[in-house]
């Protein structure tokens, strides 16, 4: 088996958990997007590139966004506060994740995709208040689409034969990729107007997705 982590930044086997493949930002890439994002005024965190993307660094300049301390509250024993002089000594980064709120949080996302468009740019909605917005940015090569590519490769499955099950606006690129896309009910309007829904994912919507896709697969012959 195989674990695709960080939105397709890395993945490993399993459960030798051998890193296989990984992508990382330059650091004249993680310099380039901070200064873009102190401009901003965002609140942003820069993680550390694989195996080490636990720890971060991280600015603040907004007074309310209760997820994004929530995060660092949950993570501080590997968080430290970012200075221009930490920055130049960084180096290269997994992601830098910007956490904003959820009024005009799809705009402020917008905004970035749009202003830093050589690099993979991936909205998804807050796992801790499932309000917030949070904007994860990584090297363009970064997506879980380009990852279960690479992998279906390397284990020779071709695209027709895939099935995806999502659940927030991270999953898109793999559910328009894939040959069958499953939504569960709890996941974004926007995405369920576009791919077969299924039950939420705590009431048995991957299995419904799998037991679905399997019956569409095989037929009986007289």
């Amino acid at each position: 088996d195989y674990v695709i982590f960080s939105t397709g930044a890395g993945i490993v086997d399993f459960p030798g958990n051998t890193l296989l493949k990984s992508f990382s930002l330059s650091p004249g890439d993680v310099r380039h997007i901070a200064l873009y994002l102190e401009t901003a005024g965002l609140d942003y965190m820069i993680h550390k590139p694989v195996p080490d993307t636990r720890h971060f660094v991280y600015s603040t300049k907004a007074k309310d966004n209760p997820d994004f301390h929530r995060r660092l509250d949950m993570y501080c024993q590997f968080a430290s506060p970012l200075s221009w002089e930490i920055l130049e000594s960084f180096g290269g980064a997994t992601e830098v994740l910007c956490i904003v709120p959820e009024v005009g949080g799809h705009g402020v996302a917008a905004e970035i995709a749009g202003s830093l468009r050589q690099y993979s740019v991936i909205k998804a909605t807050s796992p801790l208040d499932g309000e917030s917005i949070w904007v994860e940015i990584f090297p363009s090569a970064v997506s879980k689409s380009q990852m279960v590519t690479w992998l279906a490769d390397k284990v020779g499955l071709h695209q027709a034969d895939i099935c995806a099950v999502g659940n927030d606006y991270n999953d898109e690129d793999l559910l328009r990729w894939a040959g069958k896309g499953f939504i569960v009910a709890n996941g974004p309007q926007t995405l369920k107007s576009i791919f077969h829904n299924v039950a939420s994912n705590d009431a048995g919507g991957v299995g419904e997705a799998v037991a679905h896709w399997l019956s569409g697969r095989h037929t009986v012959s007289c």
